[in-house]
């Protein structure tokens, strides 16, 4: 057996360039929510997974059938998207093809990792035949793929979308309410309004980001509703009262940083209200071990200040200060998570740099890294910004810019950095008016 060159397969080396493409698939994936990777040395991880995907791709149509189609039934989800990417690659049409193919047949574990491949490394042949999946029998999670695999291209329409709007499953409305917005089509009034009212947090969020996307002013009022309800699930809720930086949305948040199960998520929103007060209430919360990285995390974003050297505590120090047995929180869940690794900061010195930074700083102002809030500061953080950070920076541009400016920080680096030289191109004054400004009736 033979490559498309003429070379002999030898299956050792084939069997290697799976494993590997999968393995540093899934670190690339780690890194775009990770505090301490940038864009640049996420861009540097990209080159292995492409080297190995390209050594399946050339192993032809022998390697497909014998490890790649096989693959895309395994447990293991980077497998899947690592054999996905390569067949997605093939110059010939039985790559796609196989992929589609195995569309309708897939559990819902496998389905999610397949859409990612397809989010990833789409074919245009495999794009064009996906409505034909949007069937009444289809399962819930093979519908929501289709929506979101064209919501991520930019290629939903009114008439796929529509019907699904009203669809009992949430994950499926919520999917079509996504692509509507990503593909900045008008949405009818009620029906945002019926999603709004969704008991179902997905559902929900799905049509406020659908409604400011848009500019309906019900998708602003309930976003402000479920925050000052605190009901379940409002991280994105707190999340964009952040990102208006307003005084009273930011005093709304402050308040809330009494609630200890909200703490996590209102500090995680206040670092992205770039407010003097918010960074007041961050060095507050420094000496409080269950949040003082989060803490350290947001004061950051606003101040521009590094947690590092002698603003951080070393990680030998770090079991010293572990809050006692008894006040630990036995109930927590312990699986590893982004933000464990971020740096602990020291409370002392960030302190005592803070009293007189602070005099530096218009309480009026928004800040975001120490610079005023400007179209060009948020242009630099989405170049410089840890990854943990660009994805909330990019709903901010996709935002303020009424969907006209999109970054997909989960795309590889090269997609990003083509969205960002045409964000950068565009006039300011897209980006600058006040963030809930101009929403309609």
């Amino acid at each position: 057996m033979t490559t498309p060159t003429g070379a002999p397969l030898n299956w050792d080396i084939h069997e290697t360039h799976l494993e590997e493409a999968a393995f540093r698939w899934s670190q690339w994936e780690k890194a775009l929510d990770a505090p301490d990777f940038t864009l640049e040395e996420v861009a540097e991880l990209e080159e292995p997974v492409a080297a190995h995907v390209d050594g399946l791709v050339l192993g032809g149509e022998p390697v497909a059938t014998r490890l790649l189609v096989p693959a895309l039934t395994e447990e293991e989800p980077e497998r899947i998207v690592a054999a996905a990417l390569a067949l997605l690659g093939a110059e010939a049409d039985y790559g796609p093809a196989r992929v589609l193919g195995a569309l309708s047949s897939a559990e819902p574990p496998a389905l999610a990792a397949l859409q990612r491949a397809l989010e990833l490394s789409p074919s245009t042949g495999i794009l064009q035949a996906l409505p034909s999946l949007l069937r009444k029998d289809a399962v819930p999670e093979l519908l929501a793929l289709v929506l979101d695999t064209l919501g991520a291209h930019g290629l939903a329409t009114a008439t796929l979308c529509t019907p699904l709007l009203n669809h009992p499953e949430p994950a499926v409305a919520a999917a079509a309410l996504r692509a509507v917005s990503q593909a900045r089509l008008p949405l009818e009034p009620a029906l945002l309004q019926r999603a709004l009212d969704s008991s179902a947090p997905m559902l929900r969020d799905a049509a406020i980001l659908a409604g400011l996307m848009g500019g309906h002013r019900a998708a602003w009022a309930t976003c402000q509703a479920v925050v000052s309800a605190r009901a379940p699930g409002g991280r994105l809720p707190l999340l964009l009262l952040g990102m208006s930086g307003e005084e009273r949305d930011v005093k709304t948040l402050l308040e809330q940083l009494s609630d200890k199960k909200l703490r996590p998520d209102v500090l995680w929103a206040l670092g992205f209200s770039g407010r003097v007060a918010a960074a007041d209430a961050c060095v507050e919360l420094l000496r409080h071990p269950p949040v003082a990285a989060l803490a350290g995390e947001a004061f950051s974003a606003i101040t521009g200040l590094g947690i590092a050297e002698r603003y951080a505590i070393a990680r030998e120090e770090e079991d010293a200060a572990l809050p006692p047995l008894e006040d630990e929180d036995l109930d927590a869940d312990l699986t590893s998570k982004p933000e464990d690794a971020l740096p602990l900061p020291q409370p002392q010195a960030i302190s005592e740099w803070w009293s007189e930074a602070r005099q530096r700083l218009d309480v009026k102002q928004r800040y975001l890294a120490g610079q005023p809030f400007t179209p060009q500061a948020l242009m630099e953080a989405l170049l410089t910004a840890p990854m943990r950070r660009r994805h909330a920076l990019a709903l901010e541009l996709a935002l303020r810019s009424r969907g006209a400016l999109q970054v997909p920080t989960r795309a590889f680096a090269t997609h990003q950095l083509v969205a960002l030289r045409a964000a950068r191109a565009a006039p300011g004054a897209l980006l600058s008016r006040p963030f809930a400004e101009t929403f309609r009736g």
